[in-house]
């Protein structure tokens, strides 16, 4: 039986790194001119992507980076790069210009494996999460407790983002545009902190 202590402070941790309060917003954002039913797929189709991603992690993530000689300062910086583009797109509204390209097929952008799954949701922070508290107990036993930890962790995200149409109405389209901008800069220093704390693991950054 998982001990309860653990099981606080792992939620906790994984919670905090997640970060569902800061997430839904960025949500919205992505997802303002969506109808309900498209923005509730891209919801459960987001947080399965990142579940799914953090399970594979849980069970494999040290040795599978280990393998191919990726260390997670690198996995850091990487993602805080992949995070900046977003933040780009959302500070400049690109996406404006890429819906209106798209209108005539008829097609809608999907954020739900990115930039939502991957990586607000399961980013570097999630990963070497989930990677160190499978650690924490060896074998199949320490992987099943970080695995239920995320899932608890993941439908309290999930709860939020369902909420997000609800938070949508309440900001309205011009909360939405200045919450949008305000987003992107929040995302552009996170993704730079990311960046950072790759390099001071690499010996770069002080």
């Amino acid at each position: 039986m998982m001990d309860l202590a653990f099981f606080i402070t792992a939620f906790t941790t994984l919670f905090v790194v997640i970060d569902p309060f800061g997430t839904t917003p960025i949500f919205v954002a992505l997802t303002q001119d969506m109808d309900a039913k498209t923005r509730r797929k891209t919801a459960i189709r987001s947080c399965l992507t990142a579940v799914f991603i953090l399970i594979a992690f849980a069970a494999f993530g040290e040795a599978l980076l280990g393998f191919v000689g990726i260390s997670m300062a690198a996995f850091r910086v990487a993602g805080g790069a992949l995070l900046f583009l977003t933040a780009l797109d959302m500070l400049f509204d690109r996406r404006t210009k890429r819906r209106e390209d798209r209108a005539e097929e008829e097609e809608h952008p999907d954020p739900s494996v990115f930039p939502l799954a991957i990586p607000l949701i399961a980013g570097p922070g999630s990963i070497a999460t989930i990677i160190l508290l499978a650690g924490q107990h060896p074998g199949v036993l320490g992987i099943v407790e970080a695995c239920i930890v995320m899932l608890a962790v993941m439908s309290v995200v999930l709860i939020f983002f369902l909420a997000g149409g609800l938070i949508g109405r309440i900001l309205g389209k011009t909360g939405l545009n200045v919450l949008t901008r305000l987003l992107g800069m929040l995302l552009a220093a996170l993704s730079v902190q990311f960046i950072l704390d790759g390099l001071k693991a690499f010996g770069f950054a002080s």
